[in-house]
């Protein structure tokens, strides 16, 4: 399992800066690809920190920009998969998943993620499982 402290030490291998600020509800983060910071809410509980480092590292990766509306819906959802597929390892998923049989608020407590990041994971997992139509290419 990846620890705040292994987001951690990725930021400053890439030469990103993590500061934590008061930010408006209901903003957790978000990443400057100009200055390659990552402000974090200052009010975030150790598991929130932990997941949105982990999504805002995801941003930094892409390099996205923020918007108006804060990213592209397209961007969005990417990085919300991928820092999902981060931070959750399939073995654990499943032992998790048959423990507490869908309780996903159980099932996000034993993986120590957020609700959300366990939800964006069956998400990710459904997109990954849906067989693709490449009869049109053959």
């Amino acid at each position: 399992m990846i620890t705040t402290l292994d987001l951690e030490r990725i930021a400053e291998q890439h030469g990103i800066t993590i500061t934590t600020q008061n930010l408006p509800a209901p903003l957790c983060g978000y990443y400057r690809d100009d200055t390659q910071t990552i402000v974090l809410h200052d009010k975030l509980n150790d598991i929130q920190y932990k997941c949105t480092l982990a999504h805002e590292l995801i941003h930094a990766q892409h390099h996205d920009t923020p918007t108006a509306n804060m990213y592209h819906a397209r961007n969005e959802q990417r990085t919300r998969n991928l820092t999902a597929l981060l931070l959750i390892r399939l073995e654990d998923y499943m032992t998790a998943e048959r423990i507490y049989t869908g309780d996903i608020a159980r099932i996000a407590a034993m993986l120590d993620v957020t609700v959300q990041v366990a939800r964006d994971y069956i998400t990710a997992l459904k997109k990954i499982a849906q067989p693709t139509n490449l009869t049109a290419y053959a």
